[in-house]
């Protein structure tokens, strides 16, 4: 693939990653739909449009995949939008990009991988982030809210360690979104749908994660370990810009300290480290 392709489809996909949380705080913000809806929604049209993409291939993505992943993506994506009814947009990315990262590093200590002196440093730093951002002040974001999107991160973290080297990741990806309809059906509390809080829904189903998904499967193989996992450090401070220029969010110091040790600290972990590297699947 030519270098100005592969470049311009890993911007596009870093950016619509940074557009999911926008799209859900936006949704939930203004009230036009809640967030059970939105999570079914999402994943019903995100379902739709990689079955039609895989079926222009010729292929059939019913039978791929499997429960266990459709699980932690049903996990992540509910999780992901009942956080965002109480968090920023900022402060959301930031704790779910930590907590994907964190989970695949911990996953990756757990299978007896090392890290160097300087990459404990890295996760020292990166936990001193957490603790500033979640210290209890006017400006943290609640509690409750920030542990759901953490639960978001790992599930997400986990669904990427389990799709890992998949041969056909869009059929793969395809296949587990539908296993993820039924589920997302079943939730209680769908009370707010209006025909803009359904244009997000969609928005966010079928073009900010399942077309997008596409083409960040098609830049993938082209990118390094290393340059695959580093660009998705500038997800969270892409959402940060984006909550501030049209969501009208405060930029807070906390945000800023805690976002900066958060991020340097993975980025330390990440450098030559074969765990910080990205998954088959991608926030």
């Amino acid at each position: 693939m030519p270098l100005f392709r592969t470049a311009a489809l890993t911007c596009l996909a870093i950016a619509a990653f940074a557009a999911n949380s926008l799209l859900c705080r936006l949704a939930l913000q203004s009230h036009s739909i809640d967030a059970a809806s939105f999570t079914a929604v999402r994943l019903a049209s995100g379902a739709a449009i990689l079955a039609l993409v895989v079926g222009l291939r010729r292929a059939s993505c019913v039978g791929v995949g499997n429960w266990w992943s459709a699980g932690f993506l049903f996990a992540y994506a509910a999780a992901f939008s009942f956080a965002y009814g109480s968090l920023s947009a900022a402060a959301g990315a930031l704790l779910l990009f930590g907590a994907v990262q964190a989970t695949m590093v911990g996953v990756g200590l757990c299978r007896g991988e090392k890290l160097a002196p300087r990459q404990w440093g890295g996760l020292m730093a990166a936990f001193g982030g957490l603790v500033v951002l979640l210290r209890p002040g006017l400006s943290a974001p609640p509690l409750s809210a920030a542990l759901l999107m953490i639960f978001a991160g790992v599930s997400w973290g986990l669904y990427s360690l389990r799709g890992k080297g998949a041969t056909d990741p869009i059929g793969v990806t395809a296949g587990n979104f539908l296993r993820t309809v039924p589920l997302a059906l079943l939730m209680p509390d769908r009370a707010s749908l209006s025909y803009a809080g359904l244009a997000y829904a969609l928005c966010s189903g079928m073009l900010t994660s399942g077309l997008v998904y596409v083409a960040w499967y098609a830049a993938l193989p082209h990118l390094k370990a290393g340059a695959a996992a580093s660009v998705q450090l500038s997800v969270p401070l892409l959402a940060a810009i984006g909550a501030v220029s049209l969501l009208g969010e405060p930029w807070t110091m906390r945000l800023t300290l805690a976002g900066a040790a958060i991020l340097g600290g993975i980025a330390l972990v990440m450098v030559s480290s074969p765990i910080g590297g990205p998954a088959s699947s991608a926030k």
